[in-house]
């Protein structure tokens, strides 16, 4: 299967949709455990302390994952664009790009921090995805049949 990425205008449609559908199904189980630890006991009460958390909780959490989605998408497609390829170094520089931009507001020492983690954290997905697909592709690499040496061999006779 060749499995090629959409071009740009939809790509950052695409990685933005997919940020928020992440951020509301995972921010939603993870503010159901939430309100139901902290509704009063009984199944009624903690089942609805769950759905009433999760309601309030999830679109706040798959809003903050799609402008994170968004912004690395456009900083990545914006890299393709000027550097005309499709490398690592455009995940990492993305990365870095969109944890500065989201962090501009507290201030440029934070934003630095930030971006400097964003680098770094796209920097390890990149370098894991690097060394996983080094290892699919030598688990399937051709390898020519080994022959065994005929003098090595013990010497069968039949009829003995």
């Amino acid at each position: 299967m060749d499995y090629t990425r959409d071009p740009c205008p939809w790509r950052i449609l695409d990685d933005c949709g997919g940020a928020f559908t992440l951020g509301f199904v995972g921010g939603g189980i993870f503010a159901m455990f939430g309100g139901a630890r902290n509704a009063p006991k009984g199944i009624s009460n903690r089942l609805i302390g769950a759905m009433s958390n999760a309601r309030i909780k999830a679109p706040r959490t798959a809003g903050g994952f799609a402008v994170w989605g968004l912004t690395f998408s456009l900083f990545d497609c914006s890299l393709v664009s000027l550097r005309k390829k499709e490398d690592p170094w455009n995940s990492i520089i993305s990365g870095a790009g969109t944890g500065f931009v989201l962090a501009i507001r507290q201030g440029v020492g934070p934003a630095v921090g930030s971006a400097a983690i964003g680098g770094v954290l796209l920097a390890l997905i990149e370098g894991v995805g690097l060394a996983l697909n080094k290892f699919q592709a030598d688990m399937y690499k051709p390898v020519a049949p080994q022959l065994e040496d005929p003098a090595a061999l013990p010497d069968l006779q039949y009829g003995s």
